[in-house]
């Protein structure tokens, strides 16, 4: 068991076929944290008024969210496009997950960070609601190839590997159209007088700096796999949970190995350099 002093996660689309919730499961039981934040598209609102998709690892999901903040840690809910609904019911509580509409995390050396989703800040979610639509539409075909892919990898003992991501990262308008989200959400934090950003909404999990601020995106759980994460040090890192270690739990070192070859792991100042 792994303890860190934040966890962020975004993006589980948890109600989809695309979900991997079995990956994070597996996370949340080697993993623990003083705080947790769920960074927007949790569940999937869109794809639910669709059609109701909810195998048994989605609920078990949910309720291993609920016993950590029962346990004594503090759980932060900021809702994203796909579970806009919750937004009305921003500043009460369910279950001791606290729903809030942003919320400010301060590091072990006093850095703050600005937590949001990132979706009131694309241009496409606020003035094209119709294309992201579409967008989502041609997402979903996509993930479903995608997971008929992965059953033949993990058959021949591979690890996850996400088609729609490469093809996201090959296509020129959508690499171009990360950069501008990024260096937005970036913008937006320096007028809140924040030292860095964390959202989420484009999956894709980042640690950089951008014009002197620290720009981080948790990434997801459909196609990256990935956690944010502050040690107890104050160092932030991407965790990228590609390998189900499943029960019992693993010594602390063999948790930590996985973890050590599976992620970015630039310090705060490093990425502040």
């Amino acid at each position: 068991m792994t303890h860190y002093r934040a966890i962020w996660i975004s993006d589980v689309h948890l109600g989809t076929s695309g979900c991997q919730a079995n990956y994070l499961l597996d996370f949340l039981k080697h993993n623990e944290a003083d705080t947790f934040y769920l960074v927007g598209d949790i569940i999937d609102g869109w794809r639910l008024k669709k059609s109701i998709y909810w195998p048994q690892t989605h609920n078990d999901v949910v309720q291993k969210l609920l016993r950590k903040a029962r346990k004594g840690a503090n759980v932060y809910f900021i809702p994203g496009n796909h579970d806009e609904s919750a937004r009305q019911y921003i500043g009460m509580s369910f279950g001791d997950i606290q729903v809030v509409e942003e919320i400010i995390h301060t590091t072990v050396d006093g850095k703050k960070l600005w937590v949001t989703h990132g979706d009131l800040f694309d241009g496409v979610m606020q003035y094209a609601k119709w294309l992201a639509y579409v967008g989502d539409n041609l997402y979903s075909l996509i993930l479903c190839m995608n997971r008929y892919f992965n059953l033949v990898r993990i058959k021949m003992g591979l690890q996850y590997w996400s088609l729609s991501q490469y093809l996201k990262h090959q296509v020129k308008n959508a690499v171009s159209y990360i950069a501008d989200f990024e260096h937005i959400m970036a913008r937006e934090a320096r007028m809140r007088n924040c030292d860095g950003v964390v959202c989420g909404h484009i999956h894709k999990a980042e640690i950089r700096e951008i014009d002197g601020l620290i720009y981080c995106n948790d990434g997801d759980w459909v196609e990256s796999l990935s956690a944010l994460v502050e040690t107890t040090e104050g160092e932030l890192k991407l965790v990228f949970w590609k390998t189900i270690l499943g029960d019992p739990a693993p010594s602390i070192a063999n948790a930590e190995q996985l973890n050590t070859q599976t992620r970015i792991t630039p310090s705060l100042e490093e990425a502040l350099v």
